[in-house]
């Protein structure tokens, strides 16, 4: 990411939209594609095909996959924590033996 804000123009659900943003011309079109894939999907399954419906099933799909890929993200890291206490004691108990077998 550069300090640099760049403006982009873009449509979501056909909608255009104004960005301003140190982002890369990449990233911008991946996350306007991400977006845009998931207001469609959300746009299908709406009754009444309502862009403020979609948008609010949008947003909570993208805020429960978020919720639960932190949940995930932070027992693998409680799991690498306990594997790394567990080498450390398991390292000094090796060299107290050491010592004393010595």
């Amino acid at each position: 990411m550069t300090s640099e804000k760049k403006t982009y123009n873009f449509l979501i659900a056909g909608v255009p939209y104004k960005l301003k943003t140190s982002h890369d011309d990449a990233t911008v079109e991946e996350l306007v594609e991400f977006v845009n894939s998931r207001m469609n999907q959300a746009l299908g399954v709406t009754k009444n095909g309502s862009y403020q419906n979609a948008a609010v099933l949008t947003a909570m799909n993208l805020a429960e996959e978020l919720i639960l890929l932190k949940r995930k993200a932070h027992r693998e890291l409680e799991k690498l924590e306990e594997k790394a206490l567990q080498l450390s004691m398991d390292l000094e108990n090796s060299k107290s033996n050491k010592v004393l077998n010595n």
